[in-house]
């Protein structure tokens, strides 16, 4: 999203496509303009991450979440997808191996990289409205690849997620 794998900006591209397309037929076109819009309205109305507070927990805040991010396209493709997957494999495996596996990583992508860093009040100095976990890199690591650092991710958008915990040790 930040164009930081590599100094191609097509490769970064063609990558974010890929990645994005294979993570429940997400379209990088449309989370691009997503992200950034993010990180410039930062728990403003104007983000779309952001729930307004009236509601701060987490199912509604994850539902309205969901809601700004999934389409019905991607909803079609991955009927499709179940219904194809059923035929070549027991329907217990397509749930378990592919169906849980998507649902517990979007809800861990939301949890650990918008939930808990972007929740409740913050300091008014906090320019980025978000806040950051203990260092403990391993923690970081398989909570969401360094979103757990996400202070330090909007503070330097620039740095790619696995040197983020560079940012916490000396920071």
């Amino acid at each position: 999203m930040h164009g930081v794998v590599s100094s191609n900006k097509r490769v970064n591209t063609v990558l974010g496509t890929v990645v994005a397309f294979l993570f429940a037929y997400n379209w990088y076109p449309r989370l691009l303009p997503r992200h950034h819009q993010h990180h410039r309205h930062v728990a403003t109305e104007a983000d779309p991450d952001f729930h307004d507070g009236k509601h701060q927990g987490f199912l509604p805040w994850l539902l309205r979440f969901a809601l700004n991010y999934v389409t019905w396209w991607q909803i079609g493709l991955m009927a499709l997808t179940y219904n194809l997957l059923k035929q070549a494999f027991p329907v217990a495996n397509v749930i378990a191996f592919w169906m849980v596996p998507a649902v517990l990583a979007t809800v861990q992508l939301f949890f650990f990289g918008t939930y808990l860093p972007h929740r409740g009040e913050h300091a008014s100095d906090n320019q980025h409205k978000s806040r950051t976990q203990i260092r403990h890199h391993v923690w970081a690591f398989v909570s969401c690849y360094f979103f757990g650092y996400h202070y330090e991710h909007h503070d330097q958008p620039y740095l790619p997620w696995w040197r983020l915990w560079r940012t916490k040790e000396h920071g």
